[in-house]
């Protein structure tokens, strides 16, 4: 596992609006490789482990779906620690 920077909510935002606005939907991986016990997801990637397990047989169409799961996951993110300023 990766000891790196927690995640950017606003980076992966940004990097899933690419995808979704049609770009190669490329795996989300940033090194990050850190399980958030509390939330379950990658403190990376924002990703659930059976996303992660699964994204090297997911059709084109399925990762997009999990970079939609993943930017709403981060706007939300985003606007929590906004509220918390």
């Amino acid at each position: 596992m990766s000891t790196g920077a927690p995640a950017d909510p606003a980076a992966i935002a940004r990097r899933a609006d690419r995808v979704l606005r049609g770009a190669d939907p490329v795996s989300p991986c940033v090194a990050v490789c850190r399980m958030d016990d509390a939330s379950g997801l990658c403190a990376g990637c924002l990703r659930t482990l059976d996303e992660i397990a699964v994204w090297g047989v997911l059709e084109e169409d399925e990762r997009r779906a999990v970079w939609g799961a993943l930017r709403e996951r981060a706007l939300a993110l985003a606007a929590g620690d906004a509220n918390r300023s």
